[in-house]
Formats: structure tokens, sequence, C-alpha cells
């Protein structure tokens, strides 16, 4: 675990995939970090790798997180992202073993230590119960709590799987908070999930693939605050 990263509930991330890049990509940023700033929370935001600087570069509140690197060492390994280069970049993390690139245990508890060495933060993604449990002794900064037939669907985790996924992690280690993740459509699957007791959930396909993403960035992140000042 990264020990000087900081980030504060409630938190959010945007993962683009790859549905944006470029410019489009920057556009979308920059009403994200406005957004940020205008309700006072942390939005980690994941391009591709190749906007990473334009990003870093042009924003001034969200956080800047590769989509995946390597373990490798600085040397050969074409076609691998090497730590020091996403860090360069401008990267201040990197998302881990999500479920269109997943990773064996090993390979997570390898690049965690790398992510820890270049000085990255980590969030780390996990499907069931047993695997968040398993990353979560392996001290990442963050987890993502996300079933994967869920993600896309627009049907998010029940109540009984967001429960004991915090409390499982929180018994590990208290200092790791868990984003609840997949099927977020919407601001009011925001403002249920965080009224559920999450402390960050986050959204690609239904900010990305809505009518007006803009828009629908402001409605997620206001409802964000919203869940999280009624409840704290």
């Amino acid at each position: 675990m990264l020990k000087n990263f900081s980030i504060k509930p409630p938190f959010f991330e945007v993962g683009p995939k790859a549905y944006l890049y470029g410019e489009q990509m920057l556009k979308l940023a920059k009403t994200i970090d406005r957004v940020a700033m205008k309700y006072d929370v942390d939005i980690i935001v994941t391009p591709q790798y190749t906007d990473i600087s334009l990003l870093a570069q042009n924003t001034e509140r969200i956080l800047v997180f590769a989509q995946h690197m390597d373990y490798l060492p600085v040397g050969r390994g074409l076609g691998s992202v090497l730590p020091e280069a996403v860090k360069a970049a401008g990267a201040v993390g990197v998302m881990l073993n999500h479920a269109e690139k997943k990773l064996t245990l090993e390979e997570v508890e390898k690049t965690i230590i790398r992510a820890d060495e270049v000085g990255l933060a980590t969030i780390v993604c996990a499907d069931t119960v047993d695997e968040l449990v398993a990353i979560a002794k392996l001290s990442p900064n963050l987890l993502v709590a996300e079933p994967t037939e869920l993600i896309g669907t627009g049907k998010t985790s029940d109540s009984n799987y967001v429960i004991e996924t915090i409390e499982k992690v929180r018994a590990i280690n208290p200092d790791i908070m868990v984003l609840q993740g997949a099927g977020i459509s919407n601001g009011q699957d925001v403002y249920n999930t965080i009224k559920l007791g999450a402390q960050a959930t986050g959204s690609t396909s239904g900010i990305i693939k809505a009518a007006d993403p803009d828009a629908m960035v402001e409605e997620m992140i206001y409802s964000l605050r919203k869940a999280w000042d009624e409840l704290h």
C-alpha cells in the first residue's frame, strides 16, 4: 500500500475503457474535474495510456490512474506497460485485475509491490467475496467490489453483497476503502449504493452511453455527495 496516497470518501471512479480517447476524453475529463471541485469529491479517471499525460496536464482535481500495468523492471519487454513510464506520464495510480484484464493472485501481488516501489497507488478489482478477501490481504490502497456478471447490465449489486464486502475488508484492514461497482446507470443507483454504506462507487457505460454524458456526471456526483452527507 502506497503510504503517502490520499483520497477521502465519498469518492468516485470513471472508467472510459476504450470508448473515449484524445480530445473527446479530455472534454469529459474537464467536466469531471469541474464537478469534482464543485461537490468536493475525489474522482479517479482511468483513461487510455496515451491520454494519461493529456489529462494530468490539463486538469486540477481528478486523480489520473492507468487502466493496467505490468510488474516488469526497466529493460526488455516490448508491448508491456512499464510502471516507471506510467508514473512519468503523470498518473498517480493504477487499476488492476478488472474483469476485462484479469490477473492471477500472484500477478496482483507482484504488481502492487512494483506500484509501491515507483510511487503509484493501487485500486484492485475483485469479483467474489473470497477474491476480495484474498486481495485485501495484499494491501492495495483501494478495492473495487464488482460482480463480473453485472458489469454493463444496469443492474447493481444487492445489499447483502455490498454490506458483506465492506465488513470483510474492514476486518482485514480498515484503511482499505471499498468501491462498489457494476451496473451504476444513473444518480439514483449512486444514491442507493452510498446509502447502503459504501464509501465509493463508479460508472463506465452509465456515463459514456448516456444521452448527455456531461449531465450524467453532474447527476451522479450530486447524488454521491447528497447520499453521503445525509448519512454522515
